[in-house]
């Protein structure tokens, strides 16, 4: 399955999203078709043009490594080739830090952690991999054919057995030889430069998770008098058309949007895809694209060529990188993160799912512009953004869950900064966590207490927490979430009353165990514990919904009204409200109330599949009784359905047929209660689409990647426990 987000032009960029779940961005080879813009979609920057940031990282320095993939070796390539490809990572080396080329210009680019794409360059050394090529069934525009599925393979297997690094640091630029061609994937729709047919891109760059970390790389196909090639100025030998084929193109791209579209960014041509900041300056127009020569000098044959990039002293001729300062593709840019404007915001929750954010303390002035991306497309085919004079700015988020919010601050010269946050729309229950200095209040009793921190991620606060003595949890909203395994304390200490004892306190105390997740509370309205015929008002009553039965501790008069509690794991929760506002009183005298709740872990014996039928056996093993349910699934176009090169569909569908349709479908779904502790088994018969889809896998000789989800839900209470795993169903011949 391919889906293509094509751009207006064979400039644009365009990103392809493919079924092994890799997003790269590709510089499309001259001609190459497109279908032109998304419809309806938003403008990104409209007055300015510029990249703008989406929340993603860049990469603060890149170390970068060459890997020749050629069974038969370095003679595959023309002589000089190799030299001079190493050669071109050397002299970025060697100048490193500098202003005089291309490389500088991405300096100007930052992201949410406060790295700035430097201008850090290291040459991490080169490689000849010799080992076989990969067959391709379908694949079969050339002699050889290599898939991005089998790049991903090759690279790890590379990477692995050299024991090579795999993080935002460091890049590896794939170089195969003349008549090996590479293809998105197997059905060979979308071709590198030297195929003989269905020929889209250059070079592309990408990035996937290994067990290590995050490779970022990049395939450029041998393009040397090919369609990607600028015959013309070859002034180091074939070497120059790799750089001309994309290498320096996506090099720039990578470091300042290494997983594409997820940082910098611009969507001004209002297409699906973005363009990155190459992509903005391969325009086939040679005053934008390579700028005013610095000079000629002798190349191929002895004559002369322009050259606009003097690297080490090496000469070069090569394309532009776009610059959000002064809004234009430069040769070179001398910039300090101290240009910068302030970037920074705050959010507030207003009602429902809107959102009011405020950029104050960002930079102010005439013709400064803030735009928004809010990463939650909210039944959208592209992200929502929105730009502004205005320093305040409401949205409504699709649902309540927790989103990344990215702002560029932009001055009237284009100089701009970057920053995104994490924020918790109202009604979730995600994990929100501690960044305010500013002490919130809470009533006891008719007594106000200060605390040392506060919790403001963006919602009301009304209960805080001493973060330097409980690190595993967080309060916004008086709502505390658990971040890992340990007990979060609240403490209001006594303030404003000379004749009470400073070290009385209100307390509450929630514990988690192993495996927590987020558990919360809430303070409307106040519980209320009678001790000895006085009244006392809890500092905040637990909240999540699920009824509870209190049983008290000391004194036995005790009461607790209005109070609910969830628990994330096993375990018990206390409740302590300290008398307050009585000089006389026993700073000892205290009510408690404790809850305990099951547990709803489970163990997965075994899963068998019936070869006839399809159907989906499971054997659990539970500790209480509770309830069983299941949700599978799997790919919809996998087997029997073509996929269209078109605009891409809004979250959770894909492009099939020449409609949006749901990605995945349901293979079974459903429960079961289960009245004891011990073993329980259950046979998932598959859906009449799934039998379908099944019967055309066998007459290809293939399983169906089905995605499992079982859920278990303790009766004693609890959340409930979930396991996804992946199980392949086949079905044999009668």
């Amino acid at each position: 399955m391919l889906l293509l987000a094509l751009g207006a032009s064979s400039a644009s960029a365009v990103i392809v999203h493919l079924e092994n779940g890799t997003t790269l961005s590709y510089q499309p080879a001259p001609g190459a078709s497109s279908n032109g813009s998304a419809s309806g979609a938003r403008v990104f920057d409209e007055v300015f043009k510029n990249l703008d940031y989406s929340g993603g990282p860049v990469m603060p320095s890149n170390m970068n490594y060459t890997i020749y993939w050629s069974p038969s070796g370095a003679s595959a390539y023309p002589l000089d080739f190799i030299s001079g490809v190493n050669t071109y990572f050397k002299d970025l080396e060697h100048d490193s830090g500098g202003h005089e080329n291309v490389e500088s210009v991405a300096t100007q680019y930052n992201d949410a952690a406060g790295q700035f794409a430097q201008y850090n360059s290291k040459f991490g050394g080169s490689f000849v991999d010799e080992h076989p090529y990969p067959k391709t069934k379908n694949c079969k525009s050339a002699p050889i054919c290599l898939t991005d599925a089998q790049i991903h393979a090759e690279l790890k297997r590379f990477v692995l057995e050299q024991k090579l690094p795999t993080d935002l640091e460091h890049e590896y630029f794939l170089l195969t030889p003349e008549g090996v061609e590479s293809c998105f994937e197997e059905a060979g729709l979308a071709c590198s430069a030297n195929a003989e047919k269905n020929v889209v891109y250059c070079a592309y760059h990408g990035s996937f998770e290994m067990e290590t970390g995050l490779l970022v790389y990049s395939n450029d196909p041998f393009v040397n008098l090919k369609t990607c090639d600028e015959k013309e100025h070859h002034i180091n030998g074939p070497s120059d058309s790799a750089l001309f084929g994309g290498l320096s193109h996506e090099h720039n791209e990578s470091i300042t949007d290494p997983e594409p579209n997820s940082a910098w960014t611009d969507w001004t041509s209002g297409a699906s895809s973005g363009y990155e900041n190459g992509d903005k300056c391969r325009v086939f127009k040679p005053v934008k694209e390579f700028g005013t020569p610095l000079g000629e000098t002798e190349g191929e044959g002895k004559v002369l060529m322009k050259y606009n990039q003097e690297i080490a002293g090496h000469r070069y001729w090569y394309q532009q990188e776009w610059s959000n300062k002064g809004h234009t593709c430069l040769q070179r840019l001398t910039f300090a993160a101290s240009e910068a404007p302030a970037a920074t915001f705050t959010r507030s929750a207003s009602s429902g799912n809107e959102v009011t954010f405020n950029a104050a303390g960002s930079a102010t002035g005439p013709g400064v512009r803030y735009v928004w991306q809010f990463n939650d497309f909210n039944g959208h085919e592209q992200n929502e953004t929105e730009e502004t004079e205005s320093v305040t700015i409401k949205h409504v988020f699709a649902k309540a869950e927790l989103y990344t919010v990215a702002l560029t601050v932009l001055l009237s010269d284009g100089t701009s900064k970057g920053t995104a946050k994490q924020v918790l729309v109202p009604g979730s229950s995600q994990t929100v966590a501690i960044e305010s200095t500013s002490p919130a209040s809470a009533t006891f009793g008719g007594a106000t207490y200060s605390v040392a921190a506060s919790a403001t991620s963006g919602l009301p606060v009304a209960l805080t927490v001493d973060a330097s003595s409980s690190s595993v949890c967080s309060i916004s909203g008086a709502t505390v979430s658990f971040i890992g395994v340990g007990t979060c304390t609240i403490d209001a200490n006594q303030k404003g009353n000379g004749e009470v004892n400073e070290a009385a306190q209100a307390q509450q105390s929630f514990a988690v165990g192993k495996g927590s997740q987020t558990s919360a509370f809430t303070s409307s309205p106040p519980a209320t514990a009678s001790v000895g015929g006085a009244a006392y008002t809890a500092t905040a009553t637990a909240s999540s919904g699920l009824p509870v039965t209190v049983s008290s501790l000391t004194p036995a008069v005790c009461t607790f009204s209005g109070a609910t509690v969830s628990f994330v794991a096993a375990g018990s929760c206390s409740i302590a409200a300290s008398q307050a506002g009585n000089v006389n009183y026993n700073a000892a005298a205290q009510v408690a109330q404790t809850f305990k709740v099951g547990s709803s872990s489970f163990s997965v014996i075994s899963a068998t599949v019936n070869a006839k039928t399809g159907a989906i056996t499971f054997t659990e093993k539970v500790s209480e009784p509770g309830t069983f349910s299941w949700l599978l699934t799997f790919q919809n176009g996998k087997f029997g359905v073509f996929a269209s090169r078109a605009t891409k569909c809004k979250a959770g569908q894909t492009r099939l047929n020449g409609k949006c349709r749901p990605s995945r479908i349901v293979f079974a779904k459903g429960s079961q209660n289960v009245a004891a502790p011990g073993t329980v088994r259950f046979t998932l018969k598959p859906s009449s689409s799934a039998l379908k889809a099944l019967r055309n896998a066998l007459k290809r000789r293939k399983g169906l990647a089905v995605s499992e989800t079982l859920t278990f839900q303790s009766s004693g209470g609890g959340p409930p426990v979930s396991q996804t795993k992946t199980l392949t169903v086949k079905l044999k011949k009668r």
